[in-house]
This record gives C-alpha cells, structure tokens and sequence, in this order.
C-alpha cells in the first residue's frame, strides 16, 4: 500500500536557532524537542572595523588528526591531538566516563573501566591510518556492527561509535586529514561541518552535519540542479525549490519541519533543517505488526493539527504520505513532523490547484479525474490524511 520516494535513516529533533554568536558549549546535550526545523533566528552584526583578520595556523601547534562529535547525553566533544586514547569508566583514562551527567544515566554501569581505544599508525604511502579497538566485554560498535573485545579495525571518516548496544551511539568520527568539506560553498563550511548520509532521494541526498558555533545536529537537504531539472524538465508546471524555501520559512508550527538556513551554489542547492532522530513514519510503520491505537491517535492527532495549520495558511501539502512524516525519536510516544514541501502550493481563498502531482497510492481522486482539466482544493490533503490511517 505505501511506497518510498526517500529513504531516511534519521531525524530528530534539536534546538531551534540556525546560526548562533555563542561560543560552543563545552558538552552536548540532547534536546526533547523534536523536529527537522526551527525558526531562524537573527545573528548578531559587528562593526567591520572591530572583527579581525583570520588568523594563520601556526604550525609550531599540532593540529587534531581526529574529532569525536558527541551523540550521547552528557558525552563531550574531544579532538585527537596524541597519538592514542583510551576511553572508559576509569578516571586515569584519557577520556573518563566518570563525570557528572554521563555517570548518572542509566547506561553509565554497561561501560566498562577501559572500554575502548582510538589512536593511528603509519600506513602506506606514509600516510597516518585510524583504528579503534575493543577493550570491553560488554560491546563495542561501529557503524552498528560489533568489533568484539581484543579486536581491532580501522575507523574511518563520518563512522559511528556505539557502546554497550548498537543502538547507544555515543560518538561520530572525524578524520581531519580527509579533507572532504573543500566541496562545500564558503559560507557553509564556515557554519557547518558536514558529515554522513542519513537518507536519499531522486535528486538529492540528506545528510547530518554540526553547527560548528553550538556543536547542534542538523540535517542537510542537498538537491542536485542537474537532476532537479531533468526530473521538473517534463512538468508543465516545474516544482520550484524557491516555493519550498518561501513556505518552510513562512510556517512555524511545532508539527511542521523548520528550515534553519539555506545555501545556494553553482551545481546544488542546499536546504539546513533541525533533526529528526526517530526517522520515517514509513519504517515505523513496516517494523512494527500494527500501531497501538492510542499511539496511532497521538501521532495522527499531530497530524491533523499540522494539516489544519497548513490550510489556515494557504498552503496545501499535496504528497502527504508515511515518508513524509518523521518522529522525533525512537521512542513509541514521540512528536512527529510534516517534511518535504516539494510538491505544496500557496493558494488564495478561491484558488484552485490543476497540477497532477504527488504519490498516486496516496492521490485523492479528484487529482486524478481532473488530470488537469477542472482542478481540486485544499480537500486533497484530507483524503492522504485517510489512506496514512488506513494502512496503520
């Protein structure tokens, strides 16, 4: 009954401000609110006669081979200066759990005294290679994958670290010496640091990445020009990636996806969102024999609300489907959020849509008896609200 357009690992839900003045905090700390947006907030402007010149790095300081961008609750971030770490409960670790936050929580007594350790050797070519090792009985994973205790394998850029169970992912890795972010426009790497893929799409893909002034997660929407023309190219009436900035800016909804900065470069545009880390409504849906129906109320009561906004706005969604829908965590009782306006239109009170567009299992039928002819209102949105019901 459901179909996919885009497969998406995670979304979750962060902080609300896409560019902050604040200098980075000095632990990362999950947030509970949930969501791929937030309003933009506003940066504060110097006088240019008081910013200085960037600085050039002396190279008499050793520069990081390596950083962990914390995941976890109550872990910090922490750059790889040595040539090796030893990471565990231990207080003569080099990076001890035994501090406050992270020794209160519940997975605190499955990590070991010395539960893992990082460092890098001489590979060919002279170049420097990462690896991880596993000191722990209780688990070490990578990349979902247990290393098992006394074994090692090389850590490689963007790999997720995760202890005690594959799901309790605490860290991500950087390789510093990759230098992968060049491919980005300046004035995005000047805000964000880039990471790995979470999701994939016809013309795009979605990535996580750092805001490198809060160290928050976000989730960056990369849509190919190349592709997005030849997709639009057949399309009596283009989707306009400018309409879905115009209307994720214009909507501020705490069930709607907040937009949090945008970049547009010569090849693609990019579109920053917050993080939904709960995924799909789609996979939810798959993985689990049936919705609990006072869970399948909560997350459609959201729903409707979202919708209800949307049409008090003007604008109409047109592919409201499970893949569209993402919750803020894995947990059952969770806040979703409405994504992808691709597809959504900004209508006056008297407007009628013409266009044929959308997912067709999920397609009103007036979309597809009109196909264009005598056009279909806001009704549409409704009628996918039914089919999403109705396959739970």
């Amino acid at each position: 009954m459901m179909s996919r357009d885009t497969k998406t690992e995670s979304q979750q839900s962060q902080g609300t401000s896409s560019s902050s003045s604040s200098s980075a905090p000095q632990s990362y700390s999950q947030s509970s609110s949930s969501g791929t947006l937030s309003s933009l907030d506003t940066v504060p402007v110097q006088d240019l006669a008081s910013i200085p010149e960037d600085p050039e790095i002396d190279e008499d300081i050793p520069q990081p081979w390596g950083r962990l961008w914390a995941l976890g609750k109550g872990f910090l971030n922490h750059d790889c200066l040595h040539e090796e770490y030893v990471f565990g409960r231990d207080k003569k670790c080099d990076y001890t759990f035994d501090i406050p936050v992270l020794n209160q929580t519940d997975r605190y007594k499955t990590y070991s005294k010395r539960h893992f350790r990082i460092f890098q050797e001489l590979g060919h070519g002279h170049s420097r290679v990462a690896y991880i090792e596993d000191l722990s009985g209780n688990g070490t994973f990578v990349n979902k994958e247990i290393i098992g205790k006394g074994r090692t394998l090389p850590l490689t850029n963007n790999a997720e670290i995760a202890l005690s169970l594959p799901t309790n992912k605490v860290f991500v890795f950087s390789d510093l010496s990759v230098d992968d972010q060049t491919i980005y426009p300046k004035d995005f790497i000047d805000k964000y640091i880039m990471s790995r893929p979470i999701g994939s799409g016809a013309c795009g893909e979605v990535k996580l990445a750092f805001q490198k002034s809060v160290c928050k997660k976000v989730a960056v929407k990369i849509i190919s020009k190349r592709k997005f023309k030849m997709n639009t190219s057949s399309n009596e009436h283009p989707i306009s990636v400018d309409t879905e900035i115009e209307i994720l800016k214009k909507l501020d909804h705490p069930c709607i996806i907040k937009i949090e900065n945008f970049f547009d470069s010569e090849d693609f545009y990019y579109i920053v969102l917050e993080l939904m880390e709960g995924g799909e409504l789609f996979d939810r849906v798959v993985n689990s024999t049936r919705l609990r129906e006072p869970i399948a109320k909560l997350y459609f009561y959201q729903m409707l609300l979202a919708v209800q906004y949307l049409h008090e706005n003007g604008v109409i969604h047109r592919d409201l489907k499970p893949e569209n829908v993402l919750l803020s965590s894995t947990s059952e009782e969770c806040c979703i959020k409405i994504t992808d306006f691709g597809q959504s239109k900004i209508l006056g009170e008297t407007s009628l849509m013409r266009t044929l567009c959308g997912t067709p299992t999920y397609l009103a039928p007036e979309v597809l008896n009109t196909a264009g002819t005598t056009g279909y209102s806001s009704a549409v949105d409704c009628w996918s609200l039914g089919v999403i019901l109705f396959v739970w």
